[in-house]
């Protein structure tokens, strides 16, 4: 196995177990500030007439969502919360509305680990997931149109 961030060789044997069973001791889950340049690499990453229509969303990455937020949405388990669109989408906005706050795309780091920890996905793909996902709903689109349009790309 490779380490993400040093490119080494971490200790895995040709079986998959580790050739050395403290290998795996140097390695750790990424901090808030890596997560924010893995995010923002994810975004960069994204198609730029993609990105132009993001202009002026904010991406916010925290380690939970708040109790407010939980409480808000009918959600017990902060676990269960890996992010959120909070604003108004380009469909719904006009130049006669009041000026809002900017709208916000938050990516909750814990829950997002604890997602990768249990699939077969890299890191990466679950937070481009994640953020494409929320900014689909910067775009208007609900759950339902956002499932539809991942079951059609698959």
């Amino acid at each position: 196995m490779t380490d993400s961030k040093t490119g080494q060789d971490s200790g895995s044997a040709p079986d998959g177990g580790f050739a050395d069973p403290f290998a795996w001791r140097p390695l750790k889950a990424p901090s808030l500030a890596e997560f924010e340049v893995i995010a923002t690499e994810a975004f960069r990453r994204l198609p730029k007439k993609f990105r132009d229509r993001c202009e002026g969303v904010v991406v916010q990455v925290d380690e939970y969502p708040t109790e407010e937020v939980l409480d808000s949405m009918g959600i017990q388990n902060e676990l269960d919360l890996l992010g959120l669109f909070q604003g108004v989408g380009l469909p719904f906005q006009s130049d006669s509305t009041p000026q809002q706050m900017p709208n916000m795309v938050w990516l909750y780091r814990v829950p997002i680990l604890l997602y990768w920890a249990e699939h077969d996905e890299t890191l990466g793909h679950v937070i481009t997931h994640v953020l494409v996902h929320e900014i689909g709903h910067h775009f208007g689109l609900s759950d339902d149109d956002i499932d539809a349009i991942e079951r059609a790309a698959d």
